[in-house]
């Protein structure tokens, strides 16, 4: 097997003119692929300006833009699972906040970063916007404390 054969094994969406889209919230369809570069601390961001879920009590769509932001230890996500993953939260009912949270520790779970941040900037509804932040840094690192210092520099801007 040749090296990009071996570093794309794990990797089936990526060029599949077949792809299925699931309208229900999948964390399965998550694909990732080595890092070639573990020993480099850099930031990867990820935007999804067309985020849609729905409102878990009235169904009512919900619509933002999530952006992520995660510094690789061992894996990356594969992009185009991402966009499959994102999309499968379009008739899933949960609240902003939930969303955020459930994108982040599907992520943690897929990869383990060094660090991973998801923003989520909900457009308003009945006059409120909410933009959830939530983040993780790897116990036991320096990542860890990066991450406590990131949330409370987010916290302070809102107030």
């Amino acid at each position: 097997m040749s090296r990009s054969e071996d570093e794309l094994k794990g990797v089936s969406l990526l060029g599949n003119q077949n792809t299925k889209y699931t309208y229900d919230y999948d964390p399965d369809v998550l694909e990732m692929f080595p890092n070639k570069h573990p020993e480099n601390d850099y930031m990867v961001t990820l935007n999804c300006p067309e985020f849609t879920s729905l409102c878990p009590k009235t169904g009512q769509p919900d619509f933002a833009e999530i952006i992520i932001n995660y510094i690789p230890d061992k894996y990356l996500v594969e992009s185009k699972s991402l966009k499959l993953y994102l999309f499968s939260f379009r008739n899933h009912g949960d609240f902003h906040e939930d969303c955020c949270n459930i994108i982040m520790k599907d992520l943690v779970k897929l990869m383990d970063p060094k660090y991973i941040e998801v923003k989520g900037q909900f457009k308003p509804r009945g006059g409120i916007s909410i933009w959830p932040f939530a983040n993780y840094g790897k116990k036991g690192t320096v990542y860890e404390e990066m991450a406590k210092k990131r949330l409370f520099a987010c916290i302070d801007k809102t107030q």
